[in-house]
Order: structure tokens, then sequence, then C-alpha cells
């Protein structure tokens, strides 16, 4: 099915986010994240605050934002496109890797601050919750209604805590005076060593041989 375009209103709307995402990035990089006002902001991008305010809780949330913005559709794009046949498990295990995996200059820029700002790291680990609604969309797209109304989202939501658990362990503070955080190991092997546990509940959400539910029931139809 087709997903039809935004209309204008939605088109400002995305432009404006867009705008305070890179502004409160650009400002934080200049001046330090702790010399960023959310008037500074809201002044750079060509907006009020109150206008501000309407898009992210804190300066924090838009400056993390701007790494990780549409991560989370990405992801749940990234599994509905899959082939049929390639295990459930595997295509959210590789989506999640793909979409957390970015060493473009934008990451680099954001990781470099959040080893140094305890709430730019809360602030990035919070982003993590917003992959459930997405991905419960995708698997159960996936799945069919024969997986039952709360299997996608159980599923969904266990995907979003593995993910913190890896970044968790990733982003471990060194315990010097300046709380710099060292990331630790690489990051692809945390995410799938979190994800891993996960995988018996994927293949019995899918059936046999990885076959989700819905397919089965058109198999079924079929032989008779």
């Amino acid at each position: 099915m087709t997903t039809p375009p935004p209309g204008l209103r939605e088109r400002k709307k995305q432009a404006t986010r867009d705008a305070l995402r890179e502004a409160a990035l650009r400002l934080a990089v200049e001046r330090g994240p702790e010399h960023v006002r959310v008037e500074d902001i809201a002044e750079a991008a060509g907006v009020s605050p109150r206008t501000y305010n309407n898009y992210f809780a804190s300066r924090e949330h838009a400056i993390v934002s701007a790494v990780t913005a549409d991560r989370e559709a990405r992801i749940a794009a990234a599994v509905a496109a899959r082939p049929a046949g390639v295990r459930l498990a595997d295509a959210v295990t590789e989506a999640v890797v793909e979409q957390y995996t970015d060493t473009g200059e934008r990451a680099r820029e954001v990781l470099l601050l959040i080893t140094t700002r305890a709430a730019l790291r809360d602030a990035f680990l919070g982003s993590t919750a917003g992959i459930e609604p997405p991905l419960t969309a995708a698997i159960a797209e996936r799945l069919g209604d024969a997986a039952g109304p709360h299997t996608p989202r159980v599923l969904a939501a266990s995907v979003a805590a593995a993910v913190r658990i890896a970044l968790e362990g990733w982003l471990q503070p060194t315990g010097n005076a300046g709380g710099l955080v060292v990331p630790s190991g690489p990051l692809p092997d945390r995410l799938r060593a979190a994800l891993a546990p996960l995988a018996p509940a994927f293949d019995a959400a899918e059936g046999p041989a990885g076959v989700s539910p819905r397919d089965q029931g058109r198999g079924r139809g079929r032989g008779r």
C-alpha cells in the first residue's frame, strides 16, 4: 500500500522540526550544551520559544534528535522491506544494527557531546522508547491477525528495552572526575547480543520455519 505524500501543514511542521534540530546541534557544538538556551535555539531556527516547546521537551531532546531523527521509522521501514522469507528475528536485528551504527559526521558530533554530558546520555538512551510504536505496526503487518492483539507490541517493546540495555552497556562512565564516557566495544556486537534472547519469541510468533501466522493461514486455505 502506497503512503500518500504529506500535506502542506505536515511539511511545514517537519521543516520547523528539522530547523530546530539543526540549530540545537550547531549551537551545542559551538558553545557547549550547557551554554545553549531554549531561546537561543528558537531564535536560530526563526521561531518563538513557545513554538519550540511544541516540538521538544528540552534542549537535550532537541540536540539528540539531530542524530536520532526518524530513526525509529527507518527501523520499522527496514523490517517491512525485508523479503517475507527472511526470519523476522534476523530482519529486526539487522534493521536495528544498521540504524544505530551510522558513522556520519553528525553522529560523531553528537556522540562526542554525549560522552561528556550525563543529561545528553539520558536523552539519548530515552530516545529508544520511540522504537516501539512504528515497530509494533511493522511486526503486526508481518505476522497478521493470527499472532494475537498484544504480541506485536510486546515484541516491539522488548526490542526497545534490549536496545537501551545495549547502549547503556556501551556508554559506561569511566569513573573519572570528568564523567567521561568511552564507548565500550563494537556497538553492533552489543546490539546483537542484547537482541539475541528475543529470537525464540520472534520465532514462536512466526510459527514453523519462520512462516508468519498469516501466511500459514493462506497456505492452509490453498491446500483445501
